[in-house]
């Protein structure tokens, strides 16, 4: 009897101290993640992009609000927001009070489903086997406009369906975003065309890494997408990785920097979680410090 019941109660005790360090320890394993991208022409100098993303912020993430506001100390050019900041109605204070060292510098966002639409209970293993993409509720419930406002009021720039044009240390950077095409707020076509040649970067901002839209950007000449909206897979198993990507982004793309067409592509994992399934494993929270560095030299044959 003992021998029978041991198996059984070993692998419970195994599921709760897992569960317990997927919660609790990685969940709050806030690290910083850094990439060389080989993007600028050259001669010229290098400039540091942050990426932050996927925050699902509720108030009471004390320790999330306070390693973001340290991140000011990284003396970023340009700060890029991807979406899903918010998890709370509440949340907009807390987030402001997170970025609030970042805003006197030059910024810029887009939206994801979560800025619109509050989380809601759901069986969190349905996220292994189907995507959230489509519609949520038909009328938004989060405080997507303040949180908007909160942000172009210290000068960050809205990228949902637009373009822009901003100075991020000594270059002249063209930016193309769009909404989110997890819930088919993604409007290309108002942007589409060739980015313009004389910019010293054209860089495109999208939450959600749909491969339609990034073909769409590299022919258009872009040379950096950023995008967010997988966590990374959130669940992985080591020497494996992610068991989905809850988009159309393959497995081997899930985070880091890769390429895609023509343009280098770095999807963020992110730094949240929904509050209804608040774990992590083998992928911790991350945002990234992207250093745009000048391309090499061809060399004579």
């Amino acid at each position: 009897m003992r021998k029978a019941a041991a198996v059984p109660l070993s692998l419970l005790g195994l599921g709760v101290a897992g569960l317990g360090y997927a919660s609790v320890i990685e969940r709050n394993w806030f690290r910083l993640r850094r990439f060389d991208v080989p993007v600028l022409a050259p001669g010229q100098r290098p400039v540091r992009i942050l990426q932050i993303s996927d925050l699902h912020l509720t108030p009471g993430r004390t320790r999330l609000i306070n390693w973001v506001r340290s991140l000011d100390a990284l003396n970023p050019d340009l700060v890029v927001n991807t979406g899903d900041t918010l998890a709370h109605p509440d949340a907009v204070p807390a987030y402001l009070s997170a970025v609030e060292p970042l805003l006197s510098r030059p910024g810029l966002f887009v939206y994801g489903s979560n800025d619109l639409y509050a989380p809601r209970p759901k069986n969190p293993a349905r996220y292994l086997w189907s995507s959230s993409k489509g519609p949520k509720q038909s009328v938004p419930n989060l405080p997507w406009p303040e949180l908007g406002a909160g942000m172009t009021a210290a000068g960050w720039l809205d990228m949902n369906n637009t373009t822009a044009r901003v100075k991020v240390g000594d270059l002249d950077v063209h930016v193309g975003g769009i909404h989110d095409s997890h819930i088919n707020r993604d409007r290309y076509d108002e942007i589409a065309g060739q980015a313009p040649a004389d910019a010293d970067l054209r860089l495109g901002v999208m939450h959600s890494p749909d491969p339609a839209n990034m073909s769409r950007f590299a022919a258009d000449g872009y040379q950096l997408l950023l995008a967010g909206h997988t966590h990374g897979g959130q669940l992985c198993i080591p020497f494996y990785g992610a068991l989905v990507t809850n988009c159309g982004i393959d497995r081997a793309r899930v985070k880091g920097l890769h390429r895609h067409d023509s343009a280098w592509l770095h999807v963020s994992a992110g730094l949240g979680t929904s509050p209804y399934a608040p774990v992590r494993f083998a992928c911790p929270p991350e945002a990234t410090l992207l250093t745009l560095v000048p391309r090499r030299r061809p060399t004579a044959s």
